[in-house]
């Protein structure tokens, strides 16, 4: 019985893991296979928001689904791994745009790859300096993204821990023992 528990429990690990490497990869893909070529507009704008907009649906559908999930801290960190990269996703495919359209809105041309390392420096507020927005336009959108930034790591990551949190308790308070991050199904609240 113990050997079963042990045995399902690496394999919803195995399947979290594999369902956010799956996401991350995904969507990277899709960024640097999506028709960006238009240049920056009224589309480009537009896809900005319904970005943010798709961002902010799943992120709600999320913490809603982590509060019921079996495992909530799987479920959590699993909705992270989507949630982060469609955020980069969508702005990297700004900057790209913007670039391409106006090459004078950063210090040198952004290509797919040179728009996703300049959106994850900018999120990890490293920003090394070697790309930077020198246009109005361009410092506009970055600002946007930075304050976005903060929403997504104070707001966001609280939402979804606290989902998370609400999902250990609705579970009686299990899940305190077995390997990090796996809720341990047999374990009752000491």
């Amino acid at each position: 019985m113990e050997r079963n528990a042990a045995r399902r429990r690496r394999r919803v690990l195995l399947g979290h893991c594999l369902r956010a490497t799956g996401s991350v990869a995904l969507l990277t893909g899709l960024y640097f296979l999506a028709p960006l070529e238009g240049g920056f507009g009224v589309l480009t704008v537009l896809t900005l928001v319904l970005g943010m907009l798709a961002f902010s649906l799943l992120t709600a559908w999320q913490v809603n689904a982590i509060t019921r999930s079996e495992y909530p801290r799987l479920s959590a960190l699993e909705a992270m791994a989507t949630a982060v990269p469609l955020f980069l996703v969508v702005f990297s495919a700004t900057y790209f745009m913007l670039s391409e359209s106006i090459p004078a809105t950063f210090n040198e041309p952004l290509d797919r790859t040179d728009a996703l390392y300049f959106t994850v420096t900018v999120f990890a507020t490293v920003g090394f300096g070697d790309i930077a927005a020198t246009t109005g336009t361009g410092r506009v959108l970055v600002t946007i993204q930075m304050i976005a930034d903060l929403i997504v790591v104070g707001v966001i990551a609280k939402a979804l821990f606290g989902a998370m949190k609400i999902g250990i308790r609705r579970r009686g308070g299990r899940g305190h023992g077995g390997p990090p991050f796996v809720d341990n199904e047999d374990d009752e609240e000491p």
